[in-house]
């Protein structure tokens, strides 16, 4: 659904996975603050709760089908996105072991990679196919966790999950060293131990909780140019 005439110059957000959890909830909060919304949600999911926000939103939300792990399918919205310029290029897609108990040198090998290419290769592709949809003053983002920080981990444990986002903050950390995204606002962002299908019913915080101070961080770094590794209330998490 296109966006009105009225809000034709409203600030515009590409959320990649955005039909459920955190994804949805950035979608919502982006919404309520007057922003254009394209969210991504994977092909053949049916009705989504992103769908559930499009008759409120004026227009403003539009929905695109991906699954990150298809380089075809990136391809392929980059072509129907062409041209388009976006203020902030955030992806939250993301996945976790079947088995977060499993060690490392335990793990099956389809597994791993599983994890591996959701959680971190997959994102770097989008990222490299969208990067010129984001002009030089404005963001990208992608959903990491605490659980990638190497300095942090003093419990182990979920060890593929935490390989997983140590290497995607590594790979932003290369990309973030090119010439061509040095004046760019970028970020790694650690929303939290969040209460949704990947966060468990466990978890220490509501998506209530974690995601309006998970925005704030995010449009309060958008003009400060280079890599920030941030957690939900903008504090800085240790690499």
């Amino acid at each position: 659904m296109p966006p009105t005439l009225s809000d034709a110059t409203a600030p515009a957000i590409l959320i990649i996975g955005a039909s459920r959890g955190l994804g949805h909830a950035m979608a919502a909060e982006f919404l309520h603050k007057g922003w254009r919304v394209v969210g991504t949600v994977r092909a053949g999911s049916g009705r989504t709760r992103l769908h559930d926000l499009a008759p409120a939103s004026d227009g403003r939300l539009e929905i695109e089908s991906l699954d990150i792990d298809d380089p075809d399918q990136i391809a392929a919205l980059w072509g129907r996105l062409s041209g388009r310029l976006f203020d902030i290029l955030f992806v939250n897609a993301g996945t976790t072991a079947r088995d977060e108990h499993v060690k490392v040198g335990e793990v099956a090998t389809g597994e791993f990679v599983r994890v591996m290419v959701t959680n971190a290769l997959s994102p770097m592709r989008v990222i490299e196919a969208l990067q010129d949809s984001v002009p030089a003053a404005g963001m990208i983002g992608v959903m990491s966790s605490g659980q990638g920080s190497l300095a942090n981990n003093v419990t182990g444990m979920r060890e593929v999950y935490r390989g997983s986002k140590a290497a995607l903050n590594m790979f932003m950390r290369s990309f973030a060293v090119r010439p061509s995204s040095a004046s760019r606002a970028m970020v790694l962002m650690a929303p939290g131990w969040v209460r949704t299908e990947l966060g468990g019913p466990d978890a220490r915080l509501s998506i209530e909780e974690s995601v309006p101070s998970l925005v704030a961080v995010l449009l309060a770094t958008r003009n400060n140019p280079g890599l920030h590794y941030l957690d939900y209330l903008g504090r800085i998490v240790p690499w």
